[in-house]
């Protein structure tokens, strides 16, 4: 049980850290075909040959990020990441904080003029109808309008609105990277865990973390990153991007403060679950 805990441990760091090796690109949306159609052959040839996370901004980011955080903040992630799998009100609180992250998010992508920005979202990778889903079944349809944010949701949210209404909107690309990414890499093992820990139904308040619209998440992340690395930015510019990465990170980590529970007594759970599971006998 206990090198089973370990396992989990280093799976969410890895998962909060990007550590993903993919190779093919295959995005389809709107925004990303333009950007694809507008290189050069001789850049499509090299940037096919070459791990996009190897080079340009998502080296940067990849770097900048797991760089930064020190052992105490990798711990804080992943305990706070546990702690809202311990309960179904921990995890019901934490898919409602995301609720209003995402919406914000979401709405500062569909109002900015900022071409960065609209390169990099895409439908596939939009959250909030899975995530209201996920509210309707832990709350219902009536209560979920009436939901308030947490202190720690407040800042998050306030943080994406002011970048969005200011003079710097390239600055949501560190949002992008840190959420979407995330998510994406993270999303079916994320699940797993939250449909074992919680004896949650089949389908039922984990849609969240199924992107349901991408075939291959290694192939999709791949092409993420080839059209990140193509975005005209300045070495400043690229620099207050990472910064904004790790402000992500710390805002993250202060949405799991909040939660009540315990990430021990969940590890317990999902190890038990699991055990369950593997033997036949859930």
């Amino acid at each position: 049980m206990r090198s089973l805990a370990f396992v989990i441990l280093a799976s969410v760091v890895v998962i909060s850290q990007h550590r993903v090796t993919a190779f093919a690109p295959s995005l389809t949306s709107h925004h990303h075909s333009q950007a694809i159609k507008s290189t050069s052959t001789d850049e499509e040839t090299t940037t096919a040959t070459v791990n996009p996370r190897d080079v340009g901004l998502a080296l940067q980011l990849d770097d900048g990020t797991r760089k930064s955080h020190s052992v105490a903040e990798n711990t804080a992630f992943v305990s706070g990441f546990f702690k809202g799998l311990s309960t179904r009100q921990s995890y019901r609180d934490l898919i409602t904080s995301l609720y209003f992250v995402y919406e914000a998010m979401e709405r500062s992508f569909d109002t900015t003029t900022d071409e960065s920005v609209k390169a990099l979202d895409a439908p596939e990778l939009r959250r909030l109808d899975s995530l209201k889903k996920d509210m309707e079944y832990f709350y219902g349809t009536e209560q979920v309008p009436s939901l308030a944010m947490s202190p720690a949701t407040k800042a998050y949210v306030a943080r994406i609105e002011e970048i969005a209404s200011g003079d710097k909107p390239y600055l949501l690309i560190g949002h992008q990277y840190s959420r979407y990414l995330g998510d994406l890499f993270g999303g079916q093992m994320m699940g797993s865990m939250a449909r074992r820990s919680l004896d949650l139904s089949e389908g039922h308040g984990v849609q969240f973390y199924e992107f349901k619209d991408i075939n291959n998440t290694k192939d999709y992340i791949t092409e993420w990153y080839h059209i990140l690395n193509r975005l005209e930015l300045t070495d400043v510019e690229k620099q207050a991007i990472v910064d904004e990465a790790n402000y992500c990170f710390a805002l993250n980590i202060a949405i799991f403060e909040e939660l009540d529970g315990s990430a021990l007594k969940a590890m317990f759970t999902l190890g038990i679950n699991t055990l369950k599971m593997k033997l036949g006998l859930k």
